[in-house]
């Protein structure tokens, strides 16, 4: 039998089993290489003030730049996805990734490793982590709940794996040697890449011939583009540019989503407002243990043991948000863990001994674990999955717009007032308030849409008072619509 025959049978495989769980698999990897690295960077944050002679704002932009790139970077993985694959945008960024870390070891000054460090390596894991993620959205159906939330104990493994294997290698062979081995660890990214390969879904998707599928549409573009050109008409060609690119926006970046879908706009907006507070304690846990006399090493033991109790707490989450009594509910248990996060952080500031610092830690993973796992689970729940890239490229950049100001604004204020208890207060208020937005949001949403529906009573549209999702048969007429379509009632 001929290697295409081979091949043939293995894409039409269904989702949900064979291949799908090594792609799972991959995906855990990938969420710990790629959203857990970040974790460790609070380890350097002294080594790098003394080296470069940097204040607290001037190096809280390193960890920023990166993990503002890391979710920012979305809408040019979307480009890469649907022109080329996730297979080979996950490898593109495991090479970035470890490029920027190799180079991030042969930095003279702060600014050069921002631009190593920060932005080559944080779009390489962008890269990597955003593609997995799509990929992850079309190799399951039935088990998709179940499938995020084991991917994303990755992150848990990398929370706690990281920050050990740091403090390790930096006390044996300093910072920048141990840039140079991450640079190495990175690299492996390109091999979870290489397991997700392309597969035959009900219609076409980023992970099927996505040359070919975009061929139409850019044979249309195009056509568009040359008549414009041949056109004597100087305004007819530049409102032919115009529409071309307004049309090249909504592709990759999902605004029309944004106007039209009051349940992504309320999601996008308050996890943009939560992010100005989340990432804090991550990047100034370890310098304030440090400042209050904690061990280095115990510091370091304290963002793993964040990602220790993850590992355990984030499948749990995962099946408890998949049961049906959840369906339709899940931004409520989301934002009742971002109120915990929020809550948690008062901890920090009664007590900066070791063992409080063990129970904040506690707390807070309990928290993250909800957060972690529900994100993108809630994301596929009020945005339709074959538009999933596109949403979620918009979704990320906007996150990176305040997870790039948040630290270095909170590292400003610290280095104003020389008091480290401004990170947990600033991270609390964020975190507080865009849970209450997005709980009492949808809240009220789902009552307006109750009203609407029982005014309207309509005849062969039964009413749906909660945003659902729906599994739909495909139109024969359609162009392409994905193998399961997330149907909201907003």
């Amino acid at each position: 039998m001929s290697q295409g025959g081979a091949a043939a049978r293995e894409a039409a495989k269904p989702q949900d089993r064979g291949w799908a769980w090594m792609v799972l698999l991959a995906a855990v990897l990938l969420q710990g290489l790629t959203l857990g690295f970040p974790s460790c960077i609070g380890i350097f944050f002294t080594d790098l003030q003394r080296e470069f002679q940097a204040s607290n704002s001037e190096t809280s932009w390193f960890p920023s730049i990166m993990v503002a790139v890391l979710h920012g970077g979305g809408p040019l993985c979307s480009i890469l996805v649907k022109r080329f694959g996730c297979r080979f945008a996950v490898m593109l960024g495991g090479l970035l990734s470890g490029v920027g870390m190799v180079s991030s070891s042969f930095c003279k000054s702060i600014s050069q490793l921002y631009l190593t460090a920060g932005l080559i390596a944080g779009l390489g894991s962008c890269f990597s982590f955003q593609a997995g993620v799509t990929a992850l959205g079309y190799y399951f159906v039935r088990w998709q709940t179940l499938a995020n939330a084991i991917a994303s104990t990755g992150v848990s493994l990398g929370f706690t794996l990281w920050p050990l294997l740091s403090q390790y290698l930096l006390d044996e062979m300093g910072w920048r040697n141990t840039f140079l081995i991450f640079g190495g660890i990175l690299l492996n990214c390109c091999v979870c890449g290489a397991i997700m390969r392309p597969i035959q879904l009900a219609s076409r998707s980023p992970l099927q011939s996505p040359k070919h599928a975009e061929e139409p549409g850019r044979r249309a573009e195009e056509a568009q583009l040359s008549n414009g050109a041949s056109s004597p008409h100087p305004e007819l060609q530049q409102r032919t540019r115009r529409t071309a690119c307004f049309q090249m926006l909504q592709k990759y970046l999902a605004f029309d989503i944004f106007c039209q879908n009051k349940g992504y706009q309320i999601y996008t907006i308050g996890m943009t407002w939560m992010m100005m507070g989340f990432a804090l304690p991550h990047v100034y846990l370890v310098p304030y243990a440090i400042q209050n006399g904690v061990e280095e090493r115990k510091a370091a033991l304290l963002i793993s043991v964040i990602g220790f109790i993850n590992i355990f707490i984030r499948p749990f989450t995962g099946l408890l948000s998949g049961h049906r009594v959840f369906t339709g509910r899940r931004i409520y248990l989301f934002s009742l863990a971002v109120l915990l996060c929020g809550l948690s952080n008062f901890i920090c500031v009664i007590s900066a001994e070791f063992s409080v610092l063990i129970i904040y830690c506690v707390i807070l993973s309990i928290a993250m674990s909800g957060i972690g796992a529900l994100t993108f689970q809630v994301l596929m729940d009020v945005v339709e999955m074959d538009r999933f890239s596109s949403a979620l490229g918009l979704f990320t950049i906007l996150e990176s717009i305040t997870l790039l100001i948040g630290p270095p604004l909170t590292g400003l204020l610290v280095d104003l007032t020389s008091d480290f208890h401004y990170v947990f207060y600033n991270s609390s208020f964020f975190l507080i308030s865009a849970a209450l937005f997005m709980g009492l949001s949808f809240c009220a949403l789902e009552k307006k849409n109750k009203v609407k529906e029982a005014s309207k009573a309509p005849l062969d549209n039964p009413s749906r008072s909660q945003y659902s999702e729906t599994p739909t048969e495909p139109q024969p007429g359609s162009q392409s619509p994905p193998a399961v379509v997330y149907i909201t009632s907003i």
